[in-house]
């Protein structure tokens, strides 16, 4: 089970890397995939067309969300536990991180300073 970060959902999108639209569509066919709404709220804040914005609503609707309540408090205090802030790890990073701890999810990222966080905290 993956949390897709915002970074791997654009390049699907764009189709900019055919192996990883590839990997992320087993994914999504054998239901691995989670979301939370921060992902989701980056994608539509950046929505170009109409096709953009259905398949990102088709993609909200259909996949399943951990739960959020909470989690940006969980975040915060894991920013601060594990001065991620002062490494430039964002907020809205460290709730993906924290999402990913409350349910037992690895992260897909193509953000190096996320993907270290994570190994970071996970360890």
């Amino acid at each position: 089970m993956i949390l897709v970060d915002t970074s791997v959902w654009i390049s699907f999108l764009k189709n900019d890397d055919p192996d990883l639209g590839d990997i992320l569509k087993k994914y999504l066919k054998r239901n691995d995939v989670f979301t939370v709404s921060a992902v989701f709220g980056e994608l539509f804040q950046g929505v170009k067309n109409k096709r953009e914005w259905d398949i990102l609503q088709i993609l909200w609707s259909s996949l399943p969300k951990v739960e959020e309540e909470g989690l940006f408090i969980k975040a915060g205090q894991l920013s601060n536990k594990h001065k991620l802030y002062a490494s430039g790890v964002g907020l809205i990073d460290c709730y993906l991180l924290a999402a990913c701890l409350d349910n037992k999810l690895a992260l897909w990222t193509l953000d190096k300073k996320l993907q270290k966080a994570f190994d970071q905290v996970t360890t």
